[in-house]
Parts: structure tokens; sequence; C-alpha cells
């Protein structure tokens, strides 16, 4: 980049809990989606692209910062993002941004910013660590916080409800934002953030959307439910913590949450086309970046929600649509936490000082053709979970490990369902020993089962104290200046007309 070109605006626009395995290569074609399935034709896509840990915080610091959760220590919904992990944010700023988030993010701890310069909202979610899991407890059901079955069985039709009413804010305001950039009061470029809830549960729906499913045939999972006694023991935990053990689930009420989830894809996909409308109709031109921070399982094999390994769970849509990237699928396996170094590499911002501590890797040599030798690693260590899982993909194999459980290994070329777990398979004895290894190198499990020890017992000391007496919440407070709005005295009223307008008057 040299020093007189202006480095290209970037538009991020995530979702929360979209099963990737919907994202073949862009949107499903009977999913009614057509502004991501326009964003889809003129982008790079990422057909096997995973989460760094399947559950919203995690997923969502690795994601901005490129690193694993055992480096963030953000290894669940309630612990915090370190003030000094430079995000993709704090890069772009560095180097001249102007950086904003309308939406979620889901940061825990007094830091709410996180190198961003501006947010538009609120979160959605608490900012404190009131939802810290604890090892020392486990199979313990934590009811005001954990998911349960609720989401399910009140699957249906609303014309409001708490997740939409903030998604349309999110969308509010992001419009509103590319609106005020495109008056150019700031010639700097801009990172703009839009994160959506949806299609997270509860699988409420407006029934505007919730009619183009009317007849879809894909109400029923593609695997039915499994016996308790036959599946793998993590799931057994995930099973037993959002309290499907306790809830009788009905084929119907199946069906009705799956057609909830499909309309709100619907739903966030009109609400991202009124950001690329908005964005057009400013003849402003962005480097857009579509994805995902986890899946959803969505019943098959009678799980739902996140919290696995599994595709339905880890593997989430990534699409980038940019200059000089040709539009086309990638299938090669790749990662969320890649998405930081991405970005730097497209906007021409250097991360050299931090990349030996950097788990991301640019996606542009892989946009342009060129292969890809490192695995993609995850890990989880948060609720429904007694010890630290990881995992890797390489190539078309998937080694889960865990110090509590089997191994286990999945062709997902041959098994995309990953039915049939290959660790005890002489045939797949040299693909587990090089896949252990590789592992083995990354990761000291026992080190890090230590490490989310201590943290989880930290923060339930400092949480019950801080609850005691007055409370101070982090909770971020979007700042909303009236005497700089609209018309005030201290403004000449004919040079606002002229600078709040796009185009210009004559």
């Amino acid at each position: 980049m040299t020093a007189t070109a202006k480095r290209p605006n970037i538009l991020i626009l995530m979702v929360d809990q979209l099963n990737g395995t919907l994202f073949p290569d862009g949107p499903a074609e009977w999913l009614h989606a057509p502004n991501l399935k326009a964003l889809a034709a003129r982008s790079v896509r990422f057909t096997n692209s995973y989460t760094a840990s399947p559950l919203c915080a995690p997923a969502r610091a690795s994601f901005m910062s490129g690193q694993l959760p055992s480096r963030t220590k953000v290894y669940d919904n309630a612990a915090e993002f370190a003030s000094d992990i430079p995000t993709y944010a704090h890069h772009l700023r560095r180097a001249g941004y102007q950086t904003c988030l309308s939406g979620k993010m889901h940061f825990v701890g007094p830091d709410q910013m996180h190198g961003l310069e501006e947010r538009l909202t609120t979160d959605i979610y608490p900012a404190d660590f009131g939802w810290t899991p604890d090892y020392r407890k486990p199979g313990e059901r934590i009811d005001w916080w954990y998911h349960n079955m609720g989401s399910v069985t009140g699957a249906g039709v609303a014309e409001i409800t708490n997740q939409l009413e903030y998604d349309d804010e999110v969308a509010y305001e992001a419009v509103r934002k590319i609106y005020d950039l495109s008056r150019g009061k700031d010639d700097r470029p801009w990172c703009l953030t839009a994160s959506f809830t949806h299609p997270h549960d509860p699988y409420v729906a407006r029934k505007k959307y919730w009619d183009l499913y009317e007849d879809c045939a894909h109400l029923d999972p593609e695997v039915p439910a499994m016996a308790f006694e036959d599946m793998d023991p993590h799931s057994q935990r995930i099973y037993l913590a959002s309290d499907a053990a306790a809830t009788e689930i009905s084929a119907e009420q199946i069906r009705r949450a799956r057609r909830a989830y499909f309309a709100n894809i619907s739903y966030v996909d009109d609400k991202i086309g009124e950001i690329l409308a908005a964005l057009e109709a400013t003849r402003q031109e962005a480097i857009i970046l579509f994805v995902s921070d986890h899946g959803d399982m969505l019943g098959e094999r009678g799980m739902w929600f996140k919290m696995s390994f599994l595709d339905g769970s880890a593997r989430v849509p990534l699409m980038i649509a940019a200059p000089g990237l040709k539009p086309g699928a990638r299938h090669e396996p790749c990662s969320s936490i890649d998405v930081t170094p991405t970005l730097c590499d497209l906007a021409g911002v250097s991360m050299e000082e931090v990349m030996p501590w950097t788990d991301g890797i640019s996606l542009v040599p892989l946009a342009r053709g060129e292969g890809r030798t490192a695995p993609v690693a995850m890990e989880y260590a948060a609720e429904a979970s007694y010890a630290p899982l990881v995992s890797l993909r390489r190539g078309r194999f998937k080694l889960n490990l865990c110090a509590l459980d089997p191994d286990q290994l999945f062709d997902l070329e041959a098994d995309p369902h990953e039915a049939v777990n290959l660790a005890g398979d002489p045939a797949h004895a040299e693909t587990l020993a090089a896949l252990k290894a590789e592992a083995e190198a990354r990761w000291d499990l026992g080190r890090f089962d230590a490490a989310v020890r201590e943290s989880q017992a930290r923060r339930w000391v400092v949480y019950e104290a801080l609850r005691n007496g007055n409370y101070y919440p982090w909770d971020y407070q979007p700042l909303k200046k009236a005497s700089e709005r609209y018309m005030r005295n201290h403004m000449d009223l004919n040079v606002l007309e002229e600078n709040q307008r796009f185009p210009r008057g004559e």
C-alpha cells in the first residue's frame, strides 16, 4: 500500500449461530435469502470454514483477534477479553481507519471497545462474570442462563421479541452510519461491523418470514434422534446440560423450530439487504465479509444449539467480496480466526509484530488459488464440558480429543454426518497417529485444563464480591450527544443542511 493510496473501506456482516452446512456454496438453493445469494455470487466462498470455538464469546474473541481461546483466555461466555490483545479493530485503527460496531460482539469485562472507535448499540448479552461454568461441579445445570429446550417447545410466530427488537436496531443504526459516512466529514477509510443475533434461538419468527417456509422440504432433520446410550460422551453432556433428557419433544415441535430458524435466516437476509442498499445508494465501495460465529445442530441426531465439534455446530459460512479476489468456491478447510489476518492483508496493514502469537493466517493466497497446508484448530472449554476439548481438521479428516473421552476420527468426505468413528479402525491407524502427534505438539491438555479451572475459580470470587453492595455494570452504554444532532444554535443552518446532504446540492 503506497503512502498516497487510500486503503479500502471494509463492511463486516456477522450473524449468530448460522449452520455452515446450509451454505454448501453460498446459501442453499431452497433458502429464501436473495441478498446473501447476490453477495455470494460476487464473493470468494469458503465452503469448509470453521469456528475457533462453538460458543458465542469465545468464537467472537477469536474471530476478532485471530487467536484461539487458549491464547485469549476467553474460554466461555463469561470470560474477560483482555484489553492488551490486538483485534482487527486495533490493527485497522492504528493504520488510520475509523472503526465502528453496530450490534453484538459479546465482550466480557470492563473494556467494551477493544479497538473500536465507536459503538452504536449496547450488547444483547451481559458483560459480567455471571455465566461462568464451574468444572468443580460437573453436571450442575444453571437454570437461569443455560440453554434449555424451551426454545424448541416454544417455537413459532411473533411480531416482536427481545432479539427482533435488537436486530431491528442493529440494522437501523448500521444504515444510518453508512449514510453518515457518505457525507464525507472524515476522510479516513472505515471499517463498519454490523453484527446480528439472529438466527440464534429462540426459534421465533415474524409471520412474513415464517410463511416463506410453509411447504419447505427440509423441516425434518436428516439424521434422526439417537438414543442417549448411543451418543458419544460429550454429546451426552450437551444433552443433559440443555435439559433435553427431561423434555419431551414432538416431531411437530422440531419442524416448527427448524421452520422458524430458516425464517430468521430470511429475516436477517432482509436486514443485510437494507445495509447493502444503503451502501449502493451512497455510492460507496467496500470490501464485504460475511461470517457467523458458530452453527446450530437444529435437531440433527436429537441435538440442538452448539457446544459441539460436529459440523452442524462448528462449521460456519464465510464469504469475502473484494477487488482482486475472483468470485468462486474454495473447499479447503479454513477458520474464522483467519479473518483478522485476511482483513489486514487486504487493507495493506502489517500484523508482523504480533504474528508469532497469532493462530490465524491470511486467506488471500487461498482465495487466489494457492493451496493451504495449515490445519484448522478448534477448542471448547465451556458449559457441557468437564475438561477442555480440542479438534483438528486436516484435509478430509477431523480429530477430536478430550482427556475424559475416547478419541474421535471422522472422514468428512465419506461420512459427512460424522456417524462412523474411525479412531479404532486399523485401516486409519496411521492417520490417527499423525493427527494425534500434531495435536499433542500443539496442546498440553493438562495445562489447558488447569488454566481453565484457575480462570473459573477466580471469576466466581470476583463476581460474587462485585454483586455485594453497590453494583457498577460493565454493560456498554451507547453515547447519544443530543447537542450535536440535527439543528442546534451553535450551528449555521445553511452549512448544516449542505453538509448533511448526499449527494451535495448544486
